[in-house]
């Protein structure tokens, strides 16, 4: 069963595919993967954390939340498209030290996080 995510404004804009590592963006495109409570994008590197249900940025700030986590009202969800090829994964980098988790929120959108992948 695939798990939606929304951003901290309670948007559908991603979610966890059947496998429960990939992760898609909502217009189909594969973004990052889960590793354990790591977030990395297909590029290697590591975007954040996802730890029960929260995504974190890599300072430990939420961005990103499943339905039952969001602190706020969430949207309804739009017809996903198909879903693109998934990348080759680069090698990983080397983990970040997991810092304090917090309920503070992230400067960056759960999209924005996502498209860091992108930027490499």
């Amino acid at each position: 069963m695939e798990t939606t995510l929304f951003n901290k404004h309670g948007k559908p804009v991603a979610y966890i595919a059947e496998d429960g590592q990939t992760i898609y963006t909502w217009d189909g495109q594969p973004a990052a993967y889960l590793a354990d409570d790591k977030v990395y994008g297909f590029n290697g590197k590591q975007l954040g954390w996802y730890d029960n249900g929260t995504i974190f940025d890599i300072f430990g700030l939420r961005c990103g939340f499943i339905r039952r986590k969001s602190p706020l009202a969430t949207e309804i969800e739009s017809v996903k498209p198909v879903k693109g090829t998934k990348p080759m994964k680069s090698p990983r980098q080397m983990p970040a030290p997991k810092p304090a988790l917090v309920y503070g929120f992230s400067v960056k959108n759960l999209e924005e996080l996502l498209e860091e992948d992108e930027s490499q």
